[in-house]
């Protein structure tokens, strides 16, 4: 039988162990998560591309409450790659700087074109933000208004 002082060594060390690689992995895995997931903490890209600035289709008016369908593709004068070396990997939705959707989009497999269904209690600026796998973010908006 294992003496308790040594019992409570080894749970100790296999603890410190825990919290280590806790500590390293978390770090590692948080930084790549923000490097990928996260353009807000990178200059956002406002310019005019053709092949990455998101393109909105959307109504200028609705009605408050009502549902409506927002479309943004990528590639405000043309289409953008989707290949696996050059791909989207998300296209988000706002409005003014609430989020209101993000699609994930495969490479190969998925077209850069996505189709929010939404409905909006007050008007203001509908933003479309996109990553491409390798650059920061794009970024188009389009002002909306909402009637009663």
């Amino acid at each position: 039988m294992i003496s308790s002082h040594r019992q409570w060594l080894i749970g100790a060390i296999v603890m410190l162990g825990f919290a280590l690689g806790l500590i390293v992995v978390g770090k590692l895995v948080w930084a790549g998560q923000a490097e990928q997931f996260t353009p807000e903490f990178k200059e956002v890209r406002k310019s005019l591309d053709p092949k990455h600035t998101p393109k909105i289709v959307a109504p200028d008016r609705v009605k408050r409450g009502e549902w409506f369908d927002v479309t943004v593709s990528i590639g405000s004068e043309g289409e953008h790659p989707a290949l696996s070396e050059h791909f989207i990997r998300y296209i988000a939705l706002y409005i003014n700087t609430a989020e209101i959707s993000r699609v994930y989009l495969h490479p190969v497999y998925s077209y850069p074109k996505v189709t929010f269904t939404i409905a909006l209690d007050e008007g203001g600026s509908l933003r479309a933000l996109e990553e491409p796998n390798h650059s920061a973010a794009w970024e188009a908006s389009k002002k909306i208004t909402v009637v009663p």
